[in-house]
């Protein structure tokens, strides 16, 4: 029987069926859109596609905050008082048709004068008259056609402050503030004594020092702040120097000034701001450009499943929309905020307070993205997007790093911690010879040491090198948490693999039966059970029986490496080992097994004969010349004589692991000074992931996002995971490369400013020139070495 559609959203028409001029609608909001569409002519829109519109939803009440002055002002990109213009973001724009309707918001309402739409971006950016019409009403005249606008303060105001103006303002006052002082030093520049008359004299330099004040104690002021932060945390930061230096130069200009003995140094003291703000800009905007962070985050592979007519797919969880009902599995993490529709949610937040007590939640309860779900499957309806950001600052958070941070040391560290040191006591040794030898120049050595040796081109090689690297694996599908695990990958010596779900394929593995025929009811509480799962092995048995009847379970329990529990009112069943489900004949295995009882009574088991992935034996080949390699399995051994012939000789092979026993084969190998790489999935190598020095989830498409794992590499890329380890390899030589280079650079001008024969404004100019070039020979080298990975 043929389900009618609504002619306006094409959703199915039942409950609330409501016909309008001979045509079908879903509820009176489709209806009331096709109403304002028809009295304004603009019924056209649907000539363009078949139901291209969007049910609009209940927004009494919901952009009253619209009205705050200060606001508006956040979300306006224009107002004169009689005009402003502002850009929405559409979610719901797909087709011609958003864009027609929406470049015509001026037939709806005659006080909006333009509208263009960014099909790309899916932004409408609205222009219209304040006189008589607010961005309030422009939101809620969108909503009403079905086009609700995407409105996040925090994004708006995030998205402002990308350029940085602050910078560009402070570099703006250098700048004008170094011509002038230049163009009032000429007169003693050339020697002009017909001009620089006495009573001149003390005028111009008290106008330089006037100059100099906004340059030192505005445009300069991030140096000293950075510095005196880093002297009251102990540290000795690379803005020490560089604001010893301007303090300097101050000091002493103006002493002289004061004093009537000279003119200072007020010209070297503004140009050295100056470009030193220079060469911060262009890194900035070099940063901005490569966009390091934001391209790998766009890439961030975790999936979700989504429910739609009752069919269960996953979908990344960028493309989750508001409304969506999502299914979250036992151990999952909830991605986005949400209304809880049924199961027993019991949710653990630790990943994002660090605090490890469960909370209970019922039925109608609002859940917080970032929350674990504990006691089975959960179904809710997500109440917004998601945020990238906000993924990727959980998975980054602090409390999942202490472990792997202490006593890890990066190579910029190991190298900056001593340089600072090392700059001040030659600047002291060379002022203090040229005290003595001609005290005319000690002032210009002291300053012209501290910038030049400015360790500015150490400090940008690794993040330019790490972060360019971070963008290139992102594109190959290799998700890396930050830029240090680079540096621990390039150090791992032993590397351990789970088995199922890590060198198998799940996709590609054949399952048979063989046991008592399982009842109706009982095949229905079997895939029930199996829905609340996220191992490997129950996602693969779960979608070859995904056909059967769901009912929900009044009780689940999950015990990892073992198996699983169910139970409703008249039936219980375990799914898991044979010891687990209580099969008290042992036999031997074929293959992987996952053994069923009902009502503590067996009844048989699937049998799974792994499919290996593409090109494991040609990884391990690559990977046994220089790395200890071990399988490390939660099986049986029934695989060893395959892994045999698939494997290099030299490799272990460890089967009845339980999550624990991984973790401490991983901490024992550790305490004897091995560098261990896990990789595995997200759920029972936690703790495996987790101990390592660098552990990588597997992923297929599935949820396994986790802030146990350092890496997440897609299941297509696994056969490739010998060249990332060896670009992170080469990544570490660029870097001391970089360092190589930055060294000649400061031993061949500290050998002219040691010498007296460099002023600080010309070090000022070299000193970003020498950052520029870094940044040019990393961006290139890293490019040359994606290629090589490609």
């Amino acid at each position: 029987m043929n389900k009618t559609t609504c002619f306006h959203c094409g959703d199915p028409c039942e409950s609330q069926h409501v016909t309008y001029q001979e045509k079908d609608f879903c509820c009176n909001g489709c209806k009331t859109v096709y109403e304002i569409f028809s009295e304004n002519d603009l019924t056209c829109y649907y000539d363009l596609q078949q139901t291209p519109g969007a049910t609009p939803q209940d927004i009494e009440g919901k952009y009253d905050f619209l009205e705050d002055k200060i606001i508006i002002e956040k979300l306006t990109e224009f107002n004169d008082g009689k005009h402003q213009i502002a850009t929405l973001t559409i979610p719901h724009i797909h087709c011609s048709s958003c864009i027609w309707i929406l470049e015509n918001l001026n037939k709806l309402n005659p006080n909006i004068t333009a509208s263009k739409v960014n099909f790309g971006k899916k932004t409408v950016r609205i222009t219209y008259k304040t006189e008589a019409f607010s961005l309030k009403e422009a939101v809620l005249l969108l909503s009403k056609i079905g086009y609700e606008p995407y409105i996040s303060l925090e994004d708006f105001s995030t998205g402002k402050s990308k350029v940085n103006r602050s910078l560009i303002y402070k570099l703006g006052v250098a700048g004008f503030a170094f011509g002038n002082v230049m163009f009032l030093s000429f007169p003693e520049y050339f020697e002009v004594n017909e001009f620089w008359l006495e009573q001149y004299k003390t005028v111009f330099r008290w106008l330089m020092f006037t100059f100099s004040l906004p340059v030192v104690f505005y445009a300069a002021q991030d140096y000293f702040v950075s510095a005196y932060k880093g002297l009251k945390s102990k540290l000795l930061n690379i803005d020490i120097p560089i604001a010893l230096g301007i303090l300097v130069l101050f000091i002493r200009s103006t002493a002289e000034i004061v004093l009537n003995i000279g003119t200072g140094f007020f010209d070297s003291l503004t140009g050295l701001v100056f470009f030193l703000l220079l060469g911060k800009y262009f890194q900035q905007r070099t940063y901005n450009f490569l966009s390091f962070e934001r391209d790998y985050k766009s890439y961030f592979p975790i999936a979700v499943t989504k429910i739609h007519k009752g069919e269960e797919k996953p979908i990344q969880v960028y493309d989750i929309k508001k409304g969506d009902r999502l299914l979250i599995r036992n151990e999952e993490l909830i991605p986005v905020d949400g209304i809880l529709i049924n199961g027993n949610a019991n949710i653990d937040y630790s990943f994002v307070t660090g605090e490890s007590e469960a909370v209970k939640k019922a039925s109608g309860d609002k859940l917080f993205a970032g929350g674990k779900q504990t006691s089975g499957s959960i179904e809710i309806e997500a109440l917004n997007a998601v945020e990238q950001s906000y993924l990727t600052q959980l998975w980054s958070n602090d409390v999942f790093n202490k472990n792997k941070e202490d006593g890890f040391t990066t190579l910029t560290n190991t190298i900056s911690k001593r340089f600072t040191i090392t700059v001040l006591s030659i600047a002291i040794v060379a002022t203090t010879f040229w005290l003595f030898v001609d005290a005319t120049k000690a002032l210009n050595v002291f300053t012209s040491v501290l910038i030049i040796a400015c360790p500015c081109a150490i400090a940008l090689s690794a993040p330019f090198t790490l972060g360019n690297l971070l963008r290139i694996f992102g594109r190959l599908k290799f998700y890396l948490k930050n830029a240090s695990v680079i540096e621990q990958l390039a150090k791992i010596d032993t590397i351990l693999f789970d088995k199922t779900g890590t060198i198998t394929s799940n996709k590609k593995t054949k399952t048979t039966y063989r046991g008592s025929k399982l009842t109706p009811n009982e095949e229905i509480l079997l895939t029930s059970t199996l829905r609340h799962s996220n191992h490997p092995l129950s996602r693969s048995l779960y979608k070859l029986l995904q056909q059967n009847n769901i009912e929900s379970l009044d009780y689940f329990e999950e015990h990892l490496g073992e198996g699983i529990y169910g139970k409703t009112q008249n039936e219980s069943i375990k799914i898991g080992s044979a010891k687990y489900v209580g099969q008290l004949q042992p036999e031997t295995e074929l293959s992987t097994a996952v053994h069923i009882s009902t009502n503590n009574t067996y009844k048989g088991k699937f049998t799974f004969y792994n499919a290996y992935r593409k090109g494991i034996s040609k990884l391990f080949n690559q990977l046994k010349t220089n790395y200890d390699l071990a399988i490390l399995s939660g099986d049986n051994a029934s695989e060893l004589n395959n892994l045999k012939k698939l494997l290099p000789s030299k490799t272990k092979l460890i089967f009845n692991q339980k999550p624990n026993d991984k973790l401490e084969y991983i901490k024992h190998h550790q305490n004897n000074g091995a560098n261990v790489l896990m990789i595995g999935d997200g759920l029972n190598d936690a703790g495996a992931l987790a101990q390592s020095n660098v552990g990588i989830a597997i992923s297929e498409n599935i949820n396994v996002f986790s802030p146990a794992c350092d890496a997440i590499l897609d299941a297509s890329k696994f056969n490739q995971l010998y060249h990332y380890i060896k670009a992170s390899k080469a990544a570490i030589k660029i870097i001391k490369w970089s360092f190589v280079f930055s060294f000649f650079y400061n031993a061949i001008g500290l050998y002219f400013a040691i010498t007296g024969q460099l002023m600080p404004v010309i070090a000022a100019i070299l000193m970003p020139l020498s950052s520029i070039s870094i940044v040019i020979f990393t961006t290139i080298a890293t490019n040359i070495l994606g290629q090589k990975l490609k």
